[in-house]
């Protein structure tokens, strides 16, 4: 017999982080989150999600005490994706045993509560909050996560699909090697924006981290907000997420390009914070920050990963994808530069524009696939993707 039990303390708080740890059992590849991130996403006071809805938490214990499983559901009213016709509840941090009843034990929880607060199908697994955290199940590409991303056993695929779950969406995530030649097609697109004095390019400096942070505003409210689910940034977030990044920030590694002083692209990077933590497992008390100080000081990070890439939309197809890239790997492949590995954070399927962006960067190679999955709870219901960007 197995029994189902809401999260609803630190004692089950603990048993809820310490189930991911032990499916991930011996698994090389296994990189635990920081405990704080979890514990966070969940919290009302640090998750400004809870202003617009609301979450639950499931362990499933088997017969002998041991925890085998864990679930979470959220509802969230801002969450929704182009198309859908009904409200959208979500599955997320889920983590069981490999066992179709076990699965289904906890599907069928998260599904009957989400059922009884109006919703009308779920997507998982996902995240309580933004999209750039634990989203997305793993299915190709089983090497270590990047920092926020999941990461699952193979089988977890079957535990979804055997419920019922069909894919919404693919994630794809494109890495290349920083220090491989550009395309000569590139050099000849940034050569042709070099060469007109009104266009420029500049990477940030720390020490004006407001200026660029209202240039990120700028530009990722002209090219993204409204698509995908993308919701328009205000500069008071940005510049409390640049302070944020500013510890682990790598100045080379952050571009803006203007043109006649006016920001119009951006291209924002920053070392794999997994190379560090991973020496953590999970906790980020004052010794371990120090310890994280002491690591990221004798071990430089070998990969940096792409967070952010936009045109504002009249410079779009022009050529400044190229010129900033341009510019961005003049300073990255200089000799003293030691990154050696560059994956980008995933990108839908459902925005093949994007997608045709960062393969056209060079020599890029698929290095993961994530799926966000869909459960409609009318079965009678047609199943529709998510709908392709123009």
């Amino acid at each position: 017999m197995m029994q189902l039990v809401e999260v609803t303390g630190p004692a089950l708080e603990k048993a809820f982080l310490a189930v991911n740890v032990w499916v991930n059992k011996g698994n090389p590849a296994y990189i635990q989150p920081l405990d704080k991130d979890i514990l966070e996403t969940f919290d009302p006071a640090k998750n400004k999600a809870f202003r617009f809805g609301t979450a639950r938490r499931w362990l499933l214990k088997d017969d002998s005490g041991q925890y085998v499983g864990r679930i979470a559901a959220f509802i969230n009213k801002k969450y929704r994706s182009k198309g859908d016709d009904g409200p959208v509840g979500g599955v997320g941090f889920f983590d069981c045993i490999n066992n179709d009843e076990a699965a289904n034990l906890l599907f069928d929880t998260a599904k009957q509560w989400l059922e009884s607060e109006g919703m009308t199908a779920m997507d998982g697994p996902i995240n309580f909050g933004e999209r750039d955290r634990f989203w997305g199940l793993v299915v190709e590409g089983f090497q270590e996560p990047l920092y926020g991303m999941n990461y699952n056993p193979p089988y977890y695929q079957h535990l979804f699909e055997q419920y019922g779950f069909q894919p919404f969406f693919n994630q794809i995530c494109l890495g290349m090697d920083p220090k491989s030649k550009l395309k000569n097609k590139m050099f000849e697109r940034h050569a042709a924006l070099a060469a007109d004095p009104d266009f420029s390019s500049q990477h940030i400096r720390k020490n004006r981290l407001d200026k660029f942070a209202q240039d990120f505003t700028t530009v990722y409210n002209a090219a993204w907000a409204g698509h995908g689910g993308m919701k328009t940034m205000k500069l008071e977030q940005v510049k409390l997420m640049f302070k944020k990044m500013a510890p682990v920030m790598d100045e080379r590694l952050v571009w803006f390009t203007y043109y006649k002083g006016e920001p119009i692209s951006m291209f924002i990077n920053l070392p794999d914070l997994n190379q560090w933590f991973k020496h953590l497992h999970g906790k980020f008390d004052l010794w371990h920050k120090l310890k994280f100080l002491w690591i990221k000081k004798t071990k430089p990070a070998k990969k940096f990963t792409g967070l952010a890439f936009g045109v504002v939309p009249e410079f779009q197809g022009k050529g400044v994808d190229a010129y900033m890239i341009g510019e961005a790997a003049k300073v990255v492949q200089q000799p003293n530069v030691h990154y050696e590995e560059y994956e980008m954070q995933w990108i839908g399927d459902f925005n093949p524009k994007m997608v045709n962006i960062a393969q056209s960067l060079g020599e890029t190679n698929i290095t993961r696939r994530l799926v966000t999955y869909r459960y409609n709870f009318d079965r009678t219901k047609e199943f529709k993707r998510h709908p392709v960007l123009n």
